[in-house]
């Protein structure tokens, strides 16, 4: 009865809800089938198999973060943009843990470079950088240093890493303050600017 309903999309959004249920290390495609009332083999005429259902919600979750990200970041420049941008991603990162997992999987390239999400991705933070008026090399750079901060803390507060009373906001936005401040005064890298490459994260 259920099989007549299974698309791409649907067995996609399912995943996606069972990966932030019970982590995407521990999503399979046998405890998927039974959410539908299916056979395993029934999610084959959709889907090649756990790998492409993995890469599918890496592209989900680009997408889904990013379109947070540009609707938080819209019409702000420089500090406000930054905290925007990161309290969405940290937002994101802790509601739908299973989803953030699977975009920090690293994907093929080509279909890296055919994601909106992924691209847009770069767009954002670069968008957001130059108007500290960082250029190439600083921009990837600045983009790693930035992701490598908001990653770091969005999974261990997600594991409960940190132990001290201080409160998690507080640590996060003093640590906000320091990149802004950082950006504002970052040391620009004299030499050649090197070729943009906006098909996947910094």
């Amino acid at each position: 009865m259920a099989r007549a309903g299974l698309t791409v999309e649907r067995i996609v959004t399912a995943a996606a809800e069972m990966a932030d249920e019970v982590g995407l290390d521990h999503l399979n495609l046998s405890a998927l089938a039974r959410r539908f009332g299916v056979k395993d083999a029934s999610l084959y005429s959709h889907i090649r198999g756990l790998a492409d259902l993995r890469t599918r919600l890496c592209v989900l979750a680009a997408r889904e973060m990013t379109d947070r990200i540009a609707l938080a970041v819209a019409g702000r420049a420089g500090k406000e943009a930054l905290f925007a941008f990161a309290d969405a991603y940290r937002a994101y990162a802790l509601e739908h843990p299973g989803r953030y997992a699977a975009g920090q999987l690293r994907i093929d390239p080509q279909l890296a470079a055919a994601s909106a999400g992924h691209r847009r991705s770069v767009e954002l933070t670069h968008g957001m950088l130059r108007a500290y008026g960082l250029a190439e090399p600083d921009l990837t750079d600045a983009g790693r240093l930035l992701r490598s901060t908001f990653h770091g803390y969005a999974d261990l507060e997600s594991r409960a890493g940190f132990s001290h009373p201080r409160t998690l906001d507080a640590s996060w936005h003093r640590a906000l303050e320091a990149l802004h401040i950082l950006l504002e005064n970052w040391p620009r890298q004299a030499g050649p600017q090197q070729p943009e490459k906006e098909t996947s994260n910094p």
